[in-house]
């Protein structure tokens, strides 16, 4: 990270005033590497890939001090993809986080933009999905419960408390911004974490609600826009899981479940279908079991690996996923790391016309089964 600190105290400019010091940090990941998967689309590929661990980014941190243990704070997050230099996100400008706020020691972070909600930040460190030791490519199935922050929540207001010896919690709220249709592309989350002698307990929830009768959002101007994952009247996603640390070596167990309501689609960037996959208007449900390890073999080398099982109800269909994952990657740096990663996806489709996707593959395999392997650079500033 290169911090940049602006020192703005200007005695005698404006009589009886002061301004507190200010701070800007900028930070960013780069993140290339070769894929080789053996079925996209009915072919084998070798191809450039962006983020198989985390898509590229850089950003903007800000802070001023206004006593009192009191802060003004806020981030700008810009998405890319380094491959080719376009933006992500939809084309955003800050299409990863754009949020202000205030942040006491005493009393917590309040913040506005948009942003994670509380899925993403008390469940996501403990999948590898969410984590330096996986990432993208070992995201759920559809990335169906956020984990990996396939999408952010526009419109929201975010509280996140201080540490209570080891108790952590937050919640989320996002308006739809739709005059006489309050309840129209909203959404709202909260969770919870609780750490003590290698232990982490944390559990979350999310709903977002829309109104729709195709998979289009009907109001552009709500909670989700361009992100979407699915087009579904309602969503319900929540989970529990477990983290324990000793020495070097840390495992976790994590549970979600997501809830359609008349559900429509999934969107073409996570089903792995140009157009999308099309629902019935019926119900899904997804759960997800994820049991991972990681390993600090003696710096700088670091192993992981993950098992997920995902079974699911899909237009009246029973379909079931397992993803097998691993990672090792070798530190040439405090902030540049070589690494090789696997991916085996295997789908018992019960009759659907599903081809196995590994999240942040373009294309879904025409059979039950999908492999990648990356070797890949990830530096960090």
């Amino acid at each position: 990270m290169k911090k940049m600190t602006v020192g703005l105290a200007m005695a005698g400019l404006f009589a009886g005033h002061a301004y507190a010091q200010s701070s800007i940090t900028l930070y960013g990941i780069i993140d290339e590497g070769i894929t080789y998967t053996n079925n996209q689309a009915g072919h084998s590929t070798w191809q450039q890939t962006d983020g198989a661990i985390n898509t590229s980014r850089w950003g903007l941190r800000g802070s001023e001090d206004l006593g009192d243990g009191l802060k003004a704070i806020f981030t700008l997050e810009n998405g890319f993809n380094a491959s080719n230099g376009t933006l992500r996100q939809g084309g955003r400008e800050f299409g990863r986080q754009a949020f202000v706020g205030l942040g006491s020691s005493r009393y917590g972070t309040l913040t506005l933009g948009r942003q994670y909600d509380s899925v993403v930040d008390y469940l996501g460190p403990l999948a590898l999905t969410g984590t330096q030791y996986g990432g993208t490519f070992f995201a759920h199935p559809f990335d169906n419960d956020n984990l990996d922050n396939d999408f952010r929540v526009n419109n929201s207001v975010k509280y996140q408390s201080p540490d209570f010896r080891g108790l952590h919690f937050g919640a989320l709220y996002s308006f739809s911004n739709a005059a006489g249709d309050f309840a129209n592309n909203r959404a709202y989350s909260f969770g919870a974490s609780y750490a003590f002698s290698g232990l982490t307990f944390s559990a979350a929830y999310l709903q977002i609600n829309q109104n729709l009768t195709s998979a289009v959002i009907s109001n552009a101007n709500g909670a989700l826009n361009g992100d979407a994952t699915f087009f579904a009247d309602r969503q319900r996603t929540w989970g529990a899981g477990v983290k324990y640390s000793f020495g070097p070596f840390t495992t976790d167990f994590v549970f979600t479940q997501t809830l359609l309501d008349n559900a429509f689609g999934i969107s073409a960037g996570e089903s792995g279908v140009a157009n999308g996959l099309a629902l019935n208007g019926g119900s899904v449900r997804f759960n997800n079991y994820e049991v991972n390890g990681r390993y600090t073999l003696g710096s700088p080398w670091t192993v992981a690996a993950g098992y997920v099982h995902t079974d699911g109800s899909v237009d009246a269909a029973h379909p079931h996923w397992d993803q097998i994952n691993i990672q090792t990657a070798y530190l040439l740096s405090v902030r540049t790391q070589v690494y090789v990663q696997a991916e085996y996806q295997h789908v018992a489709q019960d009759g659907l016309a599903l081809g196995a996707i590994i999240s942040g593959l373009p294309a879904a395999s025409t059979t039950p089964n999908q492999v990648a392997v990356t070797l890949g650079l990830r530096h960090t500033f």
